[in-house]
């Protein structure tokens, strides 16, 4: 009996893990008053993270402190960004921005008085937090915290943004050989120039990680 409980348990998990791979949409408020479709939440392509809490809720404030003291280095290192989603209810809701502003919390947040998205995304109790890949997937559920447990969030992020594809070069700026020696060409127009550190034949004297330009006529060699 136990056997067929656990497994029973495992497949809803899965099941949990697949039905909500997407953000569902929600219609909620932010602290400041402006309508948001949860669907649309986003970092411009770069992962992030949504943390539901409550003002009573201590291990959520906790945890939500504990991540505050790291925020700025964790942005500066990854560019990640954290949504805080309120569940507040009835006059609880209104003490929500005093309460943020009080703990000195720079995280966007969310208000879910109705618990609305909390359902929508089978949040079984608070703290609970997500981890949303740039493509707007979630990649990591957690619920409960213990001391120390916010770094899974962020370990997370990194290994998201070391598995994303590299973004190709701009056009028109020069990629970055690593190999020593090596010349990259300049994309815009087909025009490359010979820049200090070159010799004749367009090979470069420079350091590793700097390139030099060919020049406009393709001569290699005078």
């Amino acid at each position: 009996m136990k056997k067929f409980l656990s497994a029973a348990i495992l497949m809803f998990a899965c099941s949990l893990g697949n039905a909500f791979a997407q953000i569902p949409s929600v219609n909620l408020r932010t602290v400041e008053g402006k309508t948001i479709d949860t669907a649309t939440l986003n970092n411009d392509g770069k992962p992030f993270i949504i943390s539901f809490f409550a003002s009573w809720c201590k291990p959520c404030n906790r945890e939500l402190d504990n991540i505050a003291e790291k925020y700025e280095e964790w942005q500066e290192e990854t560019g990640v960004k954290l949504i805080a989603v309120s569940i507040d209810e009835g006059q609880n809701a209104q003490k929500v921005k005093p309460f943020i502003d009080n703990h000195g919390w720079e995280y966007e947040v969310i208000l879910d008085p109705n618990s609305d998205f909390r359902r929508a995304l089978g949040v079984p109790m608070i703290p609970h937090t997500f981890v949303i890949d740039g493509n707007g997937q979630i990649a990591m559920s957690h619920n409960g915290y213990t001391e120390g447990s916010e770094e899974e969030a962020i370990e997370k992020v990194r290994e998201l943004l070391a598995a994303a594809p590299k973004a190709a070069p701009a056009e028109g700026e020069c990629c970055k050989e690593k190999a020593e020696g090596e010349c990259c060409k300049e994309k815009a127009e087909g025009e490359c120039h010979k820049t200090e550190g070159c010799e004749a034949n367009g090979e470069c004297k420079k350091a590793e990680g700097q390139c030099c330009k060919e020049k406009a006529n393709n001569e290699t060699s005078k």
